[in-house]
């Protein structure tokens, strides 16, 4: 398993580097990985054996994690296609923004609603359905695989992130929510 550490999230999996990747797979593959190198299998071992047992137990564990997550997914497929993404880079183009302030404005208003909960699950809603779209033009877009179709997944990364940030928002109003009432 020494090798291990040397590959790809996608290779370590035995899975193929798209964005489609099939989650009950994974977790299969995830599980047997785990009992593999687990770090109590390497009890009586070494010590280099058992570093070595930790340091690939903890690759297997973020390997599966951004794997799982489309966002993160998303990121490392960018990554392995040679276009990372900046995280400084935040243009955007108007219409998004726009987007932005108007889920942003509703956020603000559930506080004011009659029914808090309902409006933010409105919210939530809205911002899902956007993800949504956002995953399905990625898958779109990973398929396709040009350069111009990467560019444009970077775009709709930076977007998702928006959005991720915004679900955040809505779960921590949420929690708020939850202990004032």
């Amino acid at each position: 398993m020494q090798s291990a550490l040397a590959k790809n999230h996608f290779e370590l999996f035995g899975l193929p580097p798209t964005f489609e990747v099939e989650q009950e797979i994974l977790a299969l593959r995830y599980r047997e990985l785990q009992r593999a190198v687990h770090p109590d299998r390497f009890a009586n071992a070494s010590e280099q054996q058992k570093r070595v047992s930790v340091q690939q137990a903890a690759q297997i564990n973020e390997a599966v994690q951004v794997l799982k997550s489309p966002l993160l997914r998303a990121r490392y497929l960018l990554e392995l296609n040679g276009l990372p993404l900046d995280d400084t880079d935040t243009q955007m183009d108007t219409s998004f923004l726009m987007e932005q302030m108007e889920l942003r404005e509703a956020l603000a208003e559930v506080r004011g609603n009659s029914d808090p909960f309902d409006a933010l699950n409105r919210v939530r809603g809205d911002i899902e359905s956007r993800e949504r779209e956002l995953i399905e033009s990625l898958s779109q877009a990973f398929a396709d695989g040009s350069s111009e179709a990467l560019e444009n997944a970077r775009e709709k990364v930076r977007k998702m992130q928006f959005m991720q940030r915004l679900l955040s928002e809505v779960d921590e109003l949420e929690e708020t929510l939850v202990h004032e009432s």
